[in-house]
């Protein structure tokens, strides 16, 4: 059985992108498709004092014209420097904000990526080796795929030699699962229920922030708190 999972690259995402990424054999990012703006793509939440506020990447918009993600650029180079400001700023102090300040320090300044793609794909490679998840990332375009939402996700499933698809919860409201009957492909829907809370700074607790809160929080923990009730 190979279980994979396709999902659009988000920006430093909460920790039920990652639970779903160590749950499969080998996880898809489909960047081939509409960026969204006021979406997770370009932006993330962390705690404040204030409440969660947005770490949002400012990107370039060519108006109603058909814009993939993986074409999606940076508008200002600053956001770099700015975001890494506030996540110091906000985390400083937490308990293993000092053990993996170097880490993110690191992806935030250290790069000069300009597509959000590859921005988000080092995030996401980032995180996921300071949680040990060794889960094959692959984009996309390394299959043959065609159609319209559920057969392109069928037939990136075929291409991988995937025989289970874990699909998150919302894609509920669109997709034709007759589809992947057909093609022999066992669906799964991921349930981001029942995660445990963790200690958090600016109650009350909050689940849906970037997963930066919960790796300064708990450090070598952090795995720990992916485990569901």
């Amino acid at each position: 059985m190979k279980r994979v999972a396709i999902v659009q690259s988000n920006y430093i995402p909460w920790k039920g992108y990652f639970d779903l990424i160590r749950s499969v054999d080998e996880f898809i990012l489909l960047d081939e498709v509409q960026f969204t703006k006021r979406d997770w793509r370009n932006r993330n939440k962390i705690k404040t004092p204030a409440g969660a506020v947005w770490l949002t990447i400012p990107v370039l918009v060519k108006g109603r014209y058909f814009q993939k993600i993986s074409e999606t650029e940076v508008s200002d180079p600053e956001w770099r420097a700015d975001h890494w400001r506030s996540i110091v700023a906000h985390y400083s102090k937490a308990p293993f904000f000092p053990m993996f300040r170097k880490t993110f320090e690191q992806c935030y300044l250290g790069s000069h990526d300009v597509l959000l793609s590859a921005i988000n794909r080092r995030f996401i490679e980032t995180i996921c080796a300071v949680l040990g998840i060794a889960t094959p990332i692959r984009d996309s375009t390394e299959y043959a795929s065609h159609g319209d939402k559920t057969e392109r996700l069928v037939r990136l499933c075929q291409s991988a030699g995937a025989n289970v698809y874990i699909s998150g919860p919302a894609a509920r409201a669109y997709m034709q699962e007759e589809l992947f009957c057909e093609a022999g492909i066992a669906l799964e829907y991921f349930d981001y229920a029942g995660y445990p809370e963790y200690p958090q700074f600016h109650p009350p607790f909050d689940h849906a922030v970037s997963i930066l809160d919960l790796i300064f929080q708990t450090g070598p923990d952090a795995p720990a708190f992916l485990k569901r009730a």
